[in-house]
């Protein structure tokens, strides 16, 4: 699971830069490019305030393969393009959050670059996504969901793998899912649905070097649950509308961001933060010590005291 400090850096991140204005924003620095298959590695930088860093130069950084240090053969601080899926949950407990959800993928939808491209997709009853990636805002907003049923389950886990589906291989540009859920994963519904884990998801993201993102909010039904008889059915109502923990869990192991969203706090503006972030990330590359096949954990630093790195913490290394 994310660490409290972790969550409240990203909360605290996206707080502070509603708009692109709080972004330091700083005249591109010279890249180095390498060939073959490097290991490419997304970074996210803060400061202290949660604000992202951009103007860092390749030798702040350092990169660990299993706690040795590696040269690195590939530095890119320009903005690249992404194939965002964004995935919403429509499970009945989000029947009240449907203006929210709709008005926040807008925002994010203003933010994408030229070169970018989106689809959109839901997981409830069904998981649907939308047919083509585009950068039309007209046909993003058409595939936004606009009814949600109120016994419709959250499966969460096959929504991402599903999502995982779509990206093709190869491709030279960024794969990244956002997922914005509400409640735990329900598992499947019938016998005839493949049930995906939290952890297969883990591990299919990191063998295709998938970046997800991940929001959570409170539930906001049109129909509050009652709490059930006894000290523990109160406190099962009080956890009953938080988002599943797995989620953090899945953002932090593949390098996106989590943050939880209460009442009063802008929705908007947590979506509009992970473009602005998505659209801020030093590309870094690495020569693997070793083409075994095997999992290797990564740990990614910066020299300047008081910044935060954050990035995937593990890849799956090539084999001879």
């Amino acid at each position: 699971m994310t660490s409290v400090p972790t969550k409240r850096l990203f909360l605290s991140g996206f707080l502070a830069v509603c708009v692109l204005g709080g972004v330091h924003v700083a005249g591109q620095q010279p890249t180095f490019r390498g060939a073959g298959d490097a290991v490419r590695v997304f970074v996210t930088v803060t400061d202290r305030d949660g604000r992202l860093v951009t103007n860092l130069t390749q030798d702040k950084f350092e990169i660990r393969d299993e706690g040795k240090p590696q040269p690195i053969t590939l530095f890119d601080n320009s903005p690249r393009p992404i194939r965002l899926i964004v995935m919403l949950d429509v499970s009945g407990s989000m029947e009240g959050n449907l203006p929210l959800l709709r008005a926040a993928s807008e925002q994010l939808f203003m933010r994408l670059r030229p070169d970018d491209a989106a689809r959109v997709g839901s997981f409830g009853r069904e998981v649907v996504i939308s047919e083509e990636f585009t950068r039309d805002t007209a046909q993003l907003r058409r595939a936004l969901p606009e009814f949600i049923a109120t016994d419709s389950p959250t499966p969460l886990w096959r929504a991402i793998d599903e999502s995982l589906d779509v990206f093709e291989g190869g491709s030279d540009e960024r794969p990244v899912i956002l997922v914005l859920s509400d409640g735990k994963d329900s598992g499947p519904i019938s016998f005839r649905q493949n049930n995906s884990s939290q952890v297969e998801v883990i591990d299919r993201a990191r063998e295709e070097d998938v970046m997800i993102y991940g929001i959570g909010m409170r539930s906001r039904s049109a129909r509050p649950q009652m709490p059930g008889l006894g000290p523990g059915g109160l406190q099962a109502m009080m956890v009953a509308d938080l988002p599943d923990p797995g989620l953090a869990r899945v953002a932090e192991e593949t390098g996106g961001g989590y943050a939880e969203i209460r009442f009063g706090q802008d929705l908007g503006a947590a979506f509009a933060h992970v473009a602005d972030e998505l659209h801020s990330q030093y590309l870094l590359g690495f020569e693997p010590p070793r083409r075994d096949g095997k999992r290797h954990d990564l740990d990614v630093r910066v020299s300047e005291r008081g910044l935060t790195p954050r990035a995937r913490k593990s890849y799956v290394a090539p084999k001879e």
